[in-house]
């Protein structure tokens, strides 16, 4: 039997479905949601933070979408960044143009991660299609540009590369790239890929940094074996931008709506049936979800 007994110390929340690129592997890219799609409003999220936030660590301000397409995006994170809470996002950079990193310094946003998939454009398009390298590389100029004239600590400025088989041999360059820029950290993450059993272009032929282990027969499968737990159904949840709570960043088409903020309390729908129900299942059999049966390594990164 699951027990729960506190309340989450993370959630990530979703300023936007919508974005500006094509990426093949996302949802957003593919403009293949199966749910409801649009933008997080500012008064349903102050609500919503006011409700969560004293027992809150931190905020990721990500689920699917660009959050700079949001024009409240900035004023959510500063609401969040006054309550005390410590603000992650995850952008893919097009939109940092001068007035924008100057306001994002002046957020409080303590996290910045900023996807560099290639370091020439020809190798970045690759992955993130429709988008320029040269826009992007200017935006993490600007933003550590205002970072040194306002003085601020903030944000911690990552360079997130996604190696993918067309990128993998310019993992030495993006991180010669991110020093000559002034950028604090780079990560590297592994790509999930919706059809790899009989192999994929975009998986790696490095094997560190891919999630799937080619087999005698030729077909592939994730590396890793299911283990039955996962921490998250405990300690976190994500929250779409129309207030659907959903188990974690995994449900991108809001299979599992464990609860509507619009209808009921988060506390009422953190330790609901549904939730319960939920739980239960996951202990029962990572490999009866589908949304787990792909997430062995979800979130794994090399610094």
């Amino acid at each position: 039997m699951p027990v729960q007994w506190g309340s989450p110390m993370t959630v990530s929340i979703e300023p936007t479905t919508a974005c500006n690129l094509r990426c093949p592997e996302c949802p957003s890219g593919l403009r293949s949601f199966t749910r409801e799609t649009g933008n997080l409003k500012k008064a349903f999220f102050t609500k919503t933070i006011d409700e969560i936030y004293k027992d809150l660590i931190y905020l990721i301000f990500y689920f699917q979408g660009e959050p700079y397409i949001n024009p409240d995006f900035l004023d959510m994170v500063s609401y969040a960044n006054k309550k005390g809470i410590y603000t992650i996002t995850s952008t893919n950079g097009h939109f940092l143009n001068d007035k924008n990193a100057k306001k994002t310094i002046e957020s409080g946003l303590d996290r910045m991660i900023i996807s560099v998939d290639g370091t020439t454009q020809e190798v970045y398009e690759n992955y993130r299609k429709e988008g320029k390298l040269e826009n992007v590389l200017a935006g993490a100029r600007n933003v550590v540009k205002w970072k040194k004239k306002l003085k601020s600590s903030t944000p911690h400025i990552i360079f997130q590369f996604l190696v993918v088989k067309p990128n993998e041999h310019q993992i030495p360059d993006i991180y010669r790239l991110a020093e000559e820029i002034g950028v604090d950290e780079v990560k590297l993450k592994t790509a999930q890929v919706y059809d790899y059993e009989q192999g994929n272009p975009l998986i790696p032929t490095i094997d560190k940094y891919s999630r799937y282990h080619k087999k005698e027969d030729g077909t592939y499968r994730v590396k890793n074996d299911l283990l039955n737990h996962c921490w998250k159904l405990w300690h976190a949840c994500v929250i779409s931008w129309n207030g659907l709570v959903l188990p974690c960043c995994f449900d991108k088409d809001a299979d599992h709506r464990l609860g509507d903020l619009n209808h009921n309390s988060f506390q009422d729908i953190w330790h609901g049936a549904e939730y319960d129900q939920f739980r239960k299942s996951l202990l029962k059999g990572r490999d009866q979800i589908e949304i787990c049966k792909n997430c062995t390594e979800g979130c794994k990164v090399w610094a």
